[in-house]
């Protein structure tokens, strides 16, 4: 967990938005020839760990190719389920739960930002960031105006009727951005989120991150020590155990 000294003193008393609990998270190598008639190997992704985030926080997760950034973003999205230990997400233990309930807790709770955006190449950008709020049974007014006043905020104003391949990479993941906030959820989870922009158009996003961490948690996973210098504190992890959280 977080060292108390690490968290803004405005944000100790809160109560974590998601927390882990002695998390291990293991998988199986799957079927070799080699190990016919044993028990197969397993890999250990991430080893009892146990870790704290607030509303209004905004973390990074770091750590070489292997360490376990991936599985733990997974378990915090409610992607995954620990093999042991616990994961609370907005509330309620994730571990246990069936897919279909983790994708509603999801739907309900979690905007995620991917690397390479995932946006409808069919439809306009504002189509796309209306789309999450379908499934929450939202009227088309208020989705269109939702779907507008985010990319007004992302500074899409004026590109809002395009379509995604009218528009350039930092243009998409404004969108996806945007998109990924329309639900109003508690967490915002980032996996490399500037990894294919240049320099200039990933700081523009990071601040867009940033600015979105006011009463949610905003959570980015990167191999750039320049974006992880613009967050709160940084989670690392070698191993599958985190060696720093502050």
């Amino acid at each position: 967990m977080a060292d108390a000294a690490s968290i803004p003193s405005s944000k100790r008393t809160s109560t974590p938005v998601v927390s882990c609990r002695e998390v291990t998270r293991q998988y199986s190598r799957g079927a070799d020839s080699l190990f016919s008639g044993q028990s197969q190997p397993t890999v250990t992704a991430l080893d009892a760990i146990s870790v704290d985030i607030h509303p209004g926080e905004f973390v990074g997760i770091a750590g070489p190719s292997g360490s376990g950034k991936s599985t733990l973003l997974h378990l915090l999205a409610g992607l995954d389920t620990p093999t042991n230990g616990h994961v609370t997400l907005s509330g309620t233990e994730t571990t246990g739960l069936s897919e279909q309930r983790r994708a509603r807790l999801r739907l309900e709770n979690v905007g995620i930002v991917f690397q390479h955006f995932y946006l409808l190449p069919s439809i306009s950008a504002r189509s796309n960031v209306a789309l999450p709020l379908v499934e929450h049974g939202v009227g088309k007014r208020t989705r269109w105006e939702k779907a507008t006043g985010l990319l007004e905020r992302v500074d899409l104003a004026d590109r809002m009727g395009h379509k995604p391949g009218e528009l350039s990479g930092g243009e998409q993941q404004r969108v996806a951005i945007a998109r990924a906030l329309v639900t109003d959820p508690d967490v915002v989870i980032a996996d490399e989120p500037t990894g294919e922009l240049d320099t200039a158009t990933g700081e523009q996003i990071i601040e867009v991150l940033s600015e979105s961490a006011d009463d949610r948690a905003v959570i980015v996973a990167s191999h750039d020590e320049r974006v992880l210098e613009q967050t709160d504190r940084v989670i690392r992890l070698r191993d599958g155990q985190i060696v720093n959280n502050g």
